[in-house]
Formats: C-alpha cells, structure tokens, sequence
C-alpha cells in the first residue's frame, strides 16, 4: 500500500461505484493503472466488498436498538455467535473487553419484533445478562477508516 492506494480507497469509499476513468481524473493515475491496483487491494483481501447503505426508515425498519450481552461462560461463545448468525435483524455484533461480552446492533420494524427478539437471545443458553439502548438518531456511520497517506 502506498498514497496511490490510499486515494483509491478514498474514492471508491466515497462512491464504490464510480468508474476507474473518474477515480484517473481524481488521482491522475491512468485507468488501466487504477484499475490494476483496484484488482491488486481485491485479491489481497484490502477490498473485501462492495455493498450498498439503504435508508432502513423507507424499508420499514424504523427501529434500531443496540444490546450488550453477558455469558455466564465462555464455553456458550460458539452457540451464542451461531445464533447470532441466524438472525436477519441483528446486523451487527462485536465481541468486547469490559463488563459485556457482546454489543449487537438490531434493526427492526416495530417494538414487537425487538422484544421478540430481546426474548430469543435472553433465553438462549449461557446468556447472563443483557442492557438495551434505543437509538434516537444516528449521528454517523463510518463503515472504514482510511488514512490520509501511507504510515
């Protein structure tokens, strides 16, 4: 990865879409080169996906809810993240230090369906504990940090 790289995930974070002849004119690179070094972060694994952000508001999801979890155990850690895996509405979980084990984030229609859900997980085996938060309003949602330059 040089600064070269850096700008061309600068670009394609701003809009995965757009053709490698905008991000040449961007970053003065010629496409062929933008593009080699597109396919070059992609097999290395730098570029993992490309994926859309939809308002969840019009798709109905007007709920979102972030949950922490306690195990009793860690020996429940693989049956907790397999259920976890299963569920559509819990769109993401990270595995913590502190006073939790886990932090889920839950999109959801209605109260109905999060406390269908909030019952599911508080019933699966292991689970000690859990604190829900609702979300009144999203601030920012970064998805990837990218460095100004090369370090």
């Amino acid at each position: 990865m040089d600064a070269v790289d850096y700008k061309i995930l600068r670009c394609l974070k701003e809009n995965a879409r757009q053709k490698a002849s905008a991000i040449s004119d961007a970053i003065g690179l010629s496409v062929s080169a933008v593009i080699e070094r597109i396919r070059k972060m992609e097999a290395s694994g730098i570029i993992q996906n490309y994926t859309v952000l939809v308002d969840q508001k019009q798709l109905g999801n007007g709920m979102t809810a972030i949950m922490e979890v306690s195990l009793e155990h860690p020996r429940y850690y693989d049956s907790f993240a397999a259920m976890i895996q299963e569920n559509k509405n819990i769109v993401s979980c990270y595995y913590l230090t502190g006073d939790y084990d886990f932090i889920l984030k839950i999109i959801t229609d209605s109260s109905d369906s999060l406390e269908l859900i909030h019952r599911q997980i508080k019933s699966t085996e292991g689970v000690s504990a859990t604190k829900t938060h609702f979300v009144l309003k999203n601030v920012k949602a970064d998805l990837s940090v990218i460095p100004d330059e090369a370090e």
